[in-house]
This record gives C-alpha cells, structure tokens and sequence, in this order.
C-alpha cells in the first residue's frame, strides 16, 4: 500500500507537470471574490491526461479503502467531483451518485441524483477544497436526506483556516491526495518556481486577504 506522503508527491508532481495547478506569483490571478491569488488550479485537466488520471482514481480508492472502510456509496459534487465519484465508485464496486449545488425546478426536483437510502454511509468526493463552503453544502444535503457522511475525500486542498475551521464547525473530516504546501515545495523541487518564492506561497495561504506577500521578491514559473 502507498503511504499517504508518497501519494501526496505523486500527484502534487502530476498536477505541476499537466499544470492543473499554475504558479504565478509574479502576477497573480484575480478570484471572483476579490481575492488577488499566486495559483490557479484546475483539477479537471486531470480527465483529459490519463495517466495523472489514473494516478488520481487510484488514489482516491485507496484512500477511501484506508480511510473510510465503512464506504457504502459514493456521492461526488456537482460538477467537478462527479467524474472522479463514477471512476472510484467503479473501482471499489461502490454505488455513486451526485448532489446538485440546489434542488431542480423540473421533475422530481431533486438535489441528490442517485439512489441514496437512509442510513447509508457516504464518502463525499471532491475535486477541491478552498474556503469549504460548496463541500458543506453538499455534506448538509445528505445528512437531510437522513444518510451519515463518514467524511470527504479531495484532490488537492489549499488548507486555509476559514475552511479547516468551516470543516471543524461542521463536524466533518476531509482527506486530500495532495494539499497546497506539498505542491509548493515539489514546484521548488520542479523549477516551476524559485525556492525563495515558497514563503510567498505559504503567507498567501495562511492570510489569502493580506497582500503583502505579492511586494516580495521572486522569479516567475517558466
């Protein structure tokens, strides 16, 4: 069995080479909050490299199998989580299903898709976690539909506080693959970014309002 630190590096290493995950703290991306960012991730490049995706589904099951043993069904986040959900549940011969950021206004006007039966324990599959916000919203779902979420299992988490205290708040565990300092030191490793820019990266992180670590010096990712 992979460690869970060797399975960080390998996909923090998969994510940096298909550049799901860009480092640009020369010139930051702007987020739709505001928020002035030196990464930009998209992990859903991770579907259309097969390779980083087979390292990722495999990951994801083996996490859940060590994790979460009591797994009886799969529910993926609309709509990035729900790809990865189908490929793990297939592997591990779990049911999945998706939950819907709000409920259909045609229909049956479901929020959850898929058979989910009272009681179930459910793993939560995500493809990332920032602030925790969406993933709550889909945890608060299923719980209302009287199922018991064993906990959440990501690609890659930023691990800020506002979400490490919105998970705690919520009584909720979540397990990521890799998380943002594991790639911001395999990006050093990498030549992605310079050594010194690492302590740009991790300020960012631990204060994402605080924009003093852009006046800091460092060399752009190549």
């Amino acid at each position: 069995m992979t460690t869970p630190d060797a399975i960080a590096k390998t996909i923090a290493q998969d994510l940096l080479e298909i550049r799901a995950v860009f480092f640009r703290p020369q010139e930051p991306f702007l987020w739709a909050s505001g928020i002035k960012s030196p990464v930009y991730c998209d992990n859903r490049l991770t579907l259309t490299a097969p390779k980083v995706r087979g390292d990722v589904e495999n990951a994801l099951a083996e996490t859940i199998r060590r994790e979460y043993p009591g797994a009886e069904v799969l529910m993926g986040t609309a709509t990035a989580g729900i790809a990865h959900a189908a490929i793990t549940a297939h592997l591990l011969g779990l049911p999945m299903g998706y939950v819907r950021a709000g409920q259909k206004d045609h229909g049956r006007q479901n929020q959850i898709e898929g058979r989910l039966e009272q009681g179930q324990n459910v793993v939560v599959v995500e493809d990332l976690i920032s602030t925790g916000g969406s993933v709550i919203e889909v945890v608060d779902a299923i719980r209302e539909a009287g199922a018991q979420v064993l906990g959440i299992v990501s690609i890659f988490t930023y691990g800020m506080k506002k979400g490490l205290d919105r998970l705690a708040a919520a009584g909720v565990r979540n397990v990521s693959l890799t998380d943002f300092d594991t790639i911001a030191h395999e990006a050093a490793l990498g030549g992605y970014i310079a050594p010194e820019d690492i302590t740009r990266l991790l300020a960012f992180r631990d204060n994402p309002s605080d924009e003093s670590w852009i006046a800091k010096a460092g060399s752009p990712q190549p």
